[in-house]
């Protein structure tokens, strides 16, 4: 038990260290940081990041989240840049140098070349004094007070402040872009959450005759078949010009019956539940999946628009299912009234 106290204690250190530093790269921040979001929306091509080490694996995590938020961005290993990938740069690029010390060697020789380029530079760095953060247009400021490493030797908390500071520019980037879930989407359209934010309901629904529904002076036994038939535990009641007054489900069935009610020879009208809630046909499948947990339901009628009365379709939590997009478990286990 006293090793397990000893490793507990010595990950909250580190864990403390590293949110200081984030911490306290926040009260730093100042109008460079905003310049140097400026700079890049100004930016008629790509953000080119370099960095080596750690810092260059910090570097692709900007690259990536960046280019998949609306920012072109590619990644330039300093190493490589100077044996011939520094032909990757072209006009209109802009470019972020990451090293912690500011003078790491790989780095600095390619500053003289981004500056012959005429590339605006942003300099992101431990001290502004340092070559790299004499030589930016605006420099950003990732400097520690500590590593989180007891050698003060591995980077620790200087690549989670690196990280930190790269995810402020994106979404400040993004933010200033007005960019929506549905350009975050077309960047994404693969695994779960390329589905949940692509697919739509229209994608899902049941239509014409596998939609369940019957008129409205249906008696319950006839509105059973028809339950049971289209096996989606609920059937719609329509008026005769088709429009949705209300739904039946097998759960309502069996609360009658538990409520010792005779209903079988009753006119659905008399025991449907009214004011169904309903989704658009464009709406994403994401939405219905939300609304289906919110009211704790299993089942959406679709319609046209707000306005229309008469459903085009019905969704089915399992079809959310089959399509992987139930990635939470707050819907009901059972079909309940809409």
């Amino acid at each position: 038990m006293d090793n397990y106290d000893e490793i507990l204690e010595s990950a909250r250190k580190v864990i403390k260290i590293e949110a200081e530093a984030v911490a306290t790269l926040a009260t730093r921040l100042d109008e460079n940081f905003a310049k140097a979001v400026m700079m890049i929306l100004e930016c008629s091509g790509r953000v080119v990041v370099s960095g080596i080490g750690k810092s260059g694996l910090i570097c692709q995590k900007m690259v990536a989240t960046m280019a998949s938020t609306g920012t072109p961005a590619i990644f330039l290993h300093p190493a490589e840049g100077v044996h011939g990938d520094l032909g990757m740069l072209m006009k209109g690029d802009l470019v972020i140098a990451v090293s912690n010390s500011g003078e790491t060697e790989e780095l600095t020789r390619i500053l003289p070349i981004i500056k012959r380029l005429g590339l605006p530079l942003i300099a992101m760095a431990g001290s502004p004094t340092s070559t790299l953060g004499r030589a930016g247009d605006v420099f950003l400021d990732i400097s520690i007070k500590e590593e989180a490493c007891p050698l003060q030797l591995a980077p620790t908390a200087s690549t989670t402040a690196t990280l930190a500071m790269g995810d402020a520019l994106a979404v400040a980037l993004l933010l200033k872009r007005g960019f929506r879930e549905e350009d975050f989407a077309l960047y994404h359209p693969g695994g779960a959450l390329g589905k949940r934010l692509l697919l739509r309901v229209e994608d899902l629904m049941h239509v014409g005759e596998d939609m369940p529904k019957v008129k409205v002076n249906t008696q319950l036994k006839d509105a059973l078949y028809e339950i049971s038939s289209k096996k989606l535990g609920i059937t719609g009641i329509v008026d005769e010009q088709g429009a949705l007054l209300g739904v039946f489900t097998d759960g309502d069935l069996r609360r009658k019956i538990e409520q010792g009610i005779e209903v079988l020879h009753k006119p659905i009208s008399e025991i449907m539940s009214g004011k169904p809630k309903r989704i658009l046909r464009t709406n994403l499948a994401a939405k219905a999946l939300q609304r289906m947990e919110e009211h704790k339901i299993t089942s959406l009628f679709v319609f046209e628009s707000e306005e229309d009365q008469v459903p085009i379709g019905i969704i089915h939590l399992h079809d959310l299912l089959k399509a992987c997009l139930l990635y939470t478990s707050d819907a009901a286990d059972e079909v309940v009234p809409v």
